[in-house]
């Protein structure tokens, strides 16, 4: 037999608002929300003049190379495993939020610790790349790469591709610094005296976020 639900009690568990959130995680929605509208500004104007152009450099030519091996057989090697990190950074950071919600210390600091040497990982690899692409010729205002069809290719290829991965990578580093923050906070005991680890919960919507960009970006310039 179904127990009576009392006189006033919402349709939502625990009669608990939905709308009632807490107000920095709402702000840090807002902002990734209009950070959203950036980068999603900046890839429709690469796609605009990508597919207005009737050739442009083949990815597979472009990022061929990968750090002491040099080229290989297999394209996107050495950017697959920069994504990789990546998503895995993503892991521990769910992990850390997991546990600030459990109140253990130790191992938000473990997992934020990871978190941040996936961070400096992905950088690393972001930076080798670009002086490899340098080294090559390749900068804003110059494109040593043929298009596909052979023809000569414009440096629009160049000038989105270091503006918008540049500020993915500006906003990576961003997550890192936020990122060390927190973990110096657990290390100190701040969030145990607070009696939660909400911080960590924003800090983790924000390299979330960084993460989810970059599948876009991945994808708009390594794979077309």
């Amino acid at each position: 037999m179904s127990q009576a639900v009392p006189a006033g009690t919402k349709w939502w568990s625990g009669g608990k608002s939905p709308y009632n959130v807490e107000y920095g995680k709402l702000m840090m929605w807002f902002f990734l929300m209009s950070d959203a509208f950036t980068f999603g500004a900046f890839l429709i104007a690469y796609g605009t003049i990508r597919f207005s152009s009737n050739s442009w450099p083949d990815p597979n030519h472009v990022f061929r190379t990968f750090p002491v091996i040099g080229e290989m057989a297999i394209p996107l090697a050495f950017v697959s495993l920069m994504t990789f990190i990546l998503i895995m950074s993503s892991v521990t950071m769910v992990l850390a939020v997991a546990n600030g919600h459990a109140n253990n210390k130790h191992e938000v600091a473990k997992w934020l610790g990871w978190t941040i040497v996936g961070g400096f990982a992905f950088l690393g690899c972001q930076a080798w790349e670009w002086t490899h692409l340098h080294a090559e010729g390749a900068w804003w205002g110059h494109n040593p790469f043929m298009n596909i069809d052979g023809t000569q290719s414009s440096t629009n290829f160049t000038n989105f591709f270091f503006t918008i991965t540049g500020f993915h990578g500006f906003h990576v580093f961003s997550g890192v610094v936020i990122n060390i923050i927190m973990l110096i906070m657990t290390l100190n005991g701040t969030f145990e005296r607070r009696g939660h680890y909400l911080m960590i919960e924003k800090a983790g919507l924000y390299w979330h976020f960084v993460d989810l960009v970059w599948v876009f970006v991945f994808t708009c310039f390594y794979l077309f």
